[in-house]
């Protein structure tokens, strides 16, 4: 579903313009900016890396995180003026890439300022277009990220450097919760077969030694926004059927005809149905409660399938 984002935005000659002139106004500020602020502007363009920074940062960064309402679908989201103005006088801007969120590419585009910090995750994850762009539910990525993150604060403010130092030790020790938590399913149930309804799931399957059996084609193409090859859902449907599939994980914000059948087929069999979600739900939470709660109920779904088995 990734790429369908890329085919539905459009960022407009209008807001082009408006941050020509937002650029034009950056430059009459001077580069002292932040000395007066006293905090770092920064820029995320989904809540997952936005919660992340933002507890990194504290009290000495500003954090906005774009993409955070739990009715939408990530992948459709299309930039606006506000979203410009946020960008335009950004001191720092993190991005997911690999195609997720193109509309912040194009936005960075039109207001290139060498001030500017940018991460963009997919390329420091050696990724590109077309991998799976839901980096942020493999825990190795995650650490990975927030050290990155942490080295670019302490660049843009290298006389807080013991502060960003010491935030990050505190967020290594809290994300080792859900990380765990992980470790302990793996433990448990590695091996143990399951399904989803589209790639969002692999990389938490794959950190937790769970064996992800849906038709690649099938979740591959219901990511892309694409209608599955008939045989893939045919395949799809037996598995369900044959009675070894133990959990069926499906995107809550991502609601096909398709997808809801599967569900209820996976239902019917007795299979438990557990969602997940794209962006931090609910929005106010921490990224590692986020997480932590999603695992809470694989892991409660992994054990009434064994012990009614």
């Amino acid at each position: 579903m990734h790429k369908r984002l890329v085919r539905r935005i459009g960022v407009g000659a209008i807001i082009v313009l408006f941050l020509v002139f937002i650029g034009s106004l950056l430059t009459h500020q001077g580069s002292n900016s932040n000395t007066k602020n006293k905090q770092l502007q920064v820029v995320a363009g989904e809540n997952f890396w936005g919660s992340l920074v933002s507890q990194l940062g504290g009290s000495h960064v500003h954090v906005t995180s774009i993409v955070s309402d739990p009715n939408a679908d990530p992948h459709e989201y299309e930039s606006n003026t506000g979203t410009a103005r946020e960008f335009a006088t950004a001191d720092y801007v993190i991005l997911n890439g690999a195609g997720y969120d193109s509309w912040g590419d194009k936005l960075l585009s039109a207001n290139n300022r060498s001030s500017r910090k940018v991460l963009d995750v997919a390329d420091l994850l050696g990724k590109k277009d077309g991998d799976n762009p839901h980096f942020w539910y493999n825990p190795a990525y995650v650490n990975t990220v927030i050290k990155q993150m942490d080295s670019d604060l302490i660049s843009l403010d290298p006389s807080d450097a013991a502060y960003y130092k010491s935030q990050l030790v505190k967020l290594q020790q809290s994300l080792s919760g859900y990380q765990n938590r992980i470790t302990q399913i793996k433990q448990q149930y590695s091996g143990t077969q399951v399904a989803a309804t589209e790639d969002i799931f692999q990389y938490l399957a794959n950190a937790a030694g769970l064996d992800l059996v849906s038709p690649q084609a099938f979740i591959s193409a219901v990511a892309e926004g694409n209608d599955p090859p008939t045989d893939s859902v045919t395949q799809f449907q037996q598995q369900l059927e044959d009675g070894h599939i133990r959990v069926l994980v499906y995107n809550e914000q991502t609601v096909t005809p398709l997808t809801e059948s599967i569900k209820k087929l996976a239902a019917d069999q007795g299979i438990p149905v557990i969602g997940v979600t794209e962006t931090i739900q609910p929005p106010n939470t921490s990224f590692q409660d986020w997480m932590n709660a999603e695992l809470i109920n694989l892991q409660n779904a992994l054990n009434a399938q064994a012990l009614g088995n």
